[in-house]
């Protein structure tokens, strides 16, 4: 498309109204990705705007090749993951009580129905580690290895978060499904 291939050149001559453009355009869709992996709505600005000077300062690499939005995408994403490690200190060390809780039966409430912004209000509030190892896994695609390498943690570490990330969720939907439950009696 004539219009995209244009801001392109106007940001790679450094025009800051095709810098505007190119923001306005995409700001919101790597702000979401930038929110998944931050831990509050400022840090997730902060990076977004690490994003926005790595895409200025790349964007002559771009070849044209391939989709500009999954190009823009893998910046959010590594520079997501890189903010992430930085802030890593904490994020995966558990007490060994709740180690020992995560073995719970699955979900009685198969009938009901919850709703993308449900679900999304459920991810946002699963630990950091947690959260970052689901947004990498089920939204983003990655496999355990790619995600241990990111992080650098173990394969094992991925997988064990996953694991806890899915039954926070299944805990915290059925808690859901109990507060609606008990709105219609």
């Amino acid at each position: 498309m004539q219009e995209f291939k244009d801001i392109i050149d106007g940001c790679i001559r450094g025009e800051r109204v095709a810098q505007d453009k190119l923001y306005k355009k995409f700001s919101s869709l790597l702000f979401g990705i930038c929110l998944r992996y931050a831990g509050n709505r400022m840090e997730a600005q902060d990076v977004l705007q690490e994003v926005f000077v790595k895409v200025y300062n790349n964007i002559g690499s771009y070849n044209h090749e391939g989709s500009f939005e999954g190009w823009l995408r893998r910046i959010a994403v590594n520079t997501s993951i890189t903010n992430y490690r930085k802030n890593l200190k904490h994020a995966f060390q558990k007490d060994v009580d709740d180690l020992m809780k995560t073995a719970e039966e699955p979900s009685t409430f198969e009938d009901l129905e919850f709703t993308a912004e449900e679900m999304m209000q459920c991810i946002e509030r699963l630990p950091v580690g947690y959260k970052t190892i689901f947004n990498l896994y089920v939204i983003e695609g990655f496999m355990h290895k790619e995600i241990s390498e990111m992080l650098g943690i173990d394969v094992n570490t991925s997988k064990s978060q996953l694991s806890r990330a899915k039954s926070y969720l299944q805990r915290e939907l059925k808690n859901s499904a109990i507060v609606k439950i008990q709105e219609h009696v």
